[in-house]
């Protein structure tokens, strides 16, 4: 809660004059290298899913029908044990996500990261010294176990602790660190290709780092003055608030508005999940679900996690489907750092509408290129000129997608609900992506097979939706303290009818009680 801004009597919203100090900037790059976990595990396993190595040694069908003459070009992947290597991840996190949400508010949004790393690092091990589909398998749902802990806990951490001015940019860490770890796992990626035999299991067993990362650095930071107050400790919370804002900083007035919505969540403490879906909560429910599951459906996940795959597909070799993936990763890196220092000067509507038509765009011509060249006159590839048209094509829409959806998929859901449904809402927001992501990873091979390029058609298609969506529904929260959160609401040209609603039914409750 601690968001650098408080509601007065009027309504409106005023700054409490935090600005951007030396601990609150090292506190939050700590818990947004929880993002590294995420990151480095998207970029290592499209990679790891196309070496001979690892092919040769759990998927041997794959291997040796991908090299058949007579293979259609665009099933040379599709196994569906081979992709649940990569989605059981997935279902796993989403699980813990839920579990997470209920164990936060017991011991704090520090110790699930702390835990959530624990796990990651085990599941590392684990799947470096696989010898079975088996072992696989549960090594990657320990990393899910582990991803789903600190999902839950760092976007919001980041969100509780931010100034309201630069909310954005700092929750937006979290996905800067996303893409730093998609980006060292497909370098990792392209240096262990070259190692026969086993440079899989160097790839894998190289996701400890970040584990570890996050294992140490959750000792070094404070839980947040929400958290702290919520767990009857208002002592160290406003410690925690003091350090954050600066030695010198009045902390008065923010101290005052943490403790007070903390005091009215705990008078809601029961039902967190029951009042999300009723009618005066349906505003927060509606978007802080849309975020997610069109997030799913931008098609950008799958072509971030198999990248090397669709490269390895359109005609490149091993090698060059890697480094495809690297060009492809750095720059995702270059949109999403100048996402970071545009975010709270444009706002988040203007980037969500401009990134949609953006990856619209692109994955049309995609489908368009692919349509044309793959698999036509007999061959398995597309001429090389055309496969690197579709790799340029495939940066421009990552471009798209780094300076917008990448990063606001975190910053909105954690900053649009209020404090007595966030842990509640959160949850919900990243479970829901979680098993869409799992689905769309696990269909995704056979859908490439059935529907070829047109697979690229139906998400340009999803996209136009959930543009229009974002231009009508999302209001904007550029700068709006998370006190004062609620505002946005009741200005919003559809959605105020709600707000007032249930305004009007809280006051005939109230006059029911007296």
């Amino acid at each position: 809660m601690a968001g650098g801004g408080f509601v007065a009597a009027d309504g409106s919203a005023h700054d409490y004059g935090g600005g951007v100090t030396f601990p609150v900037v090292v506190t939050s790059l700590m818990a947004a290298s929880c993002g590294l976990i995420y990151g480095y595990d998207t970029g290592v396993t499209g990679g790891v899913t196309q070496m001979d190595s690892f092919l040769s040694k759990f998927f041997p069908e794959v291997q040796s029908g991908r090299k058949s003459a007579r293979s259609d070009p665009y099933c040379k992947y599709d196994n569906q044990w081979l992709t649940a290597f990569s989605s059981s991840l997935f279902i796993a996190a989403a699980l813990s996500s839920l579990v997470a949400s209920r164990v936060t508010r017991k011991i704090g949004r520090q110790a699930i990261m702390l835990v959530g790393g624990a796990m990651f690092l085990a599941g590392s091990i684990v799947n470096a010294a696989a010898v079975n589909i088996a072992m696989l398998i549960i090594g990657r749902m320990l990393l899910g176990f582990g991803l789903g802990f600190t999902l839950q806990a760092a976007p919001v951490y980041l969100s509780e602790t931010a100034p309201a001015r630069w909310r954005g940019a700092f929750t937006s860490a979290y996905n800067t660190f996303v893409v730093i770890g998609i980006l060292s796992a497909t370098i990792t990626n392209y240096i262990t290709n070259r190692i026969p035999g086993w440079g899989w299991r160097v790839s894998l067993g190289l996701a400890a780092v970040p584990g570890v990362i996050i294992v140490l650095g959750a000792f070094f930071i404070p839980d947040t003055p929400s958290s702290l107050v919520l767990r009857g400790h208002p002592d160290k919370a406003r410690a925690a608030l003091q350090r954050i804002r600066g030695r010198h900083a009045s902390v008065d007035a923010e101290f005052k508005d943490i403790v007070r919505a903390v005091d009215e969540a705990r008078q809601n403490d029961v039902g967190a999940y029951r009042r999300l879906f009723s009618k005066e909560y349906r505003h927060y429910l509606v978007v802080g679900l849309a975020i997610p599951v069109f997030y799913q459906f931008t098609g950008m996940i799958v072509i971030s996690v198999f990248s090397p795959v669709l490269f390895r597909t359109v005609g490149f070799t091993s090698q060059k489907a890697i480094l495809g993936s690297v060009i492809n990763s750095i720059t995702n890196l270059v949109a999403t750092v100048l996402s970071t220092f545009i975010m709270d000067r444009t706002g988040r509507r203007f980037l969500f509408i401009v990134g949609g038509i953006g990856m619209m765009l692109c994955e049309v011509a995609i489908s368009w290129v692919m349509a044309g060249h793959l698999g036509k006159h007999q061959g398995v590839t597309m001429p090389r000129s055309y496969a690197t048209g579709v790799l340029v094509l495939i940066c421009m829409c990552t471009f798209s997608f780094g300076l917008s959806w990448a990063p606001l998929r975190w910053v909105v859901p954690s900053e649009i609900y209020p404090v007595e449904i966030r842990s509640a809402g959160q949850a919900m927001s990243i479970s829901v992506a979680l098993c869409l992501a799992f689905a769309e990873l696990q269909v995704f091979i056979a859908l490439l097979c059935a529907m070829k390029y047109g697979v690229f058609l139906f998400y340009a298609a999803c996209l136009l939706i959930m543009t229009i969506f974002m231009a009508a529904f999302l209001p904007e929260t550029k700068g709006v303290p998370l006190e004062a959160m609620q505002s946005i609401w009741t200005r919003h040209w559809y959605w105020k009818r709600f707000v007032g609603d249930a305004k009007h039914g809280s006051q005939i409750n109230n006059l029911n009680t007296n």
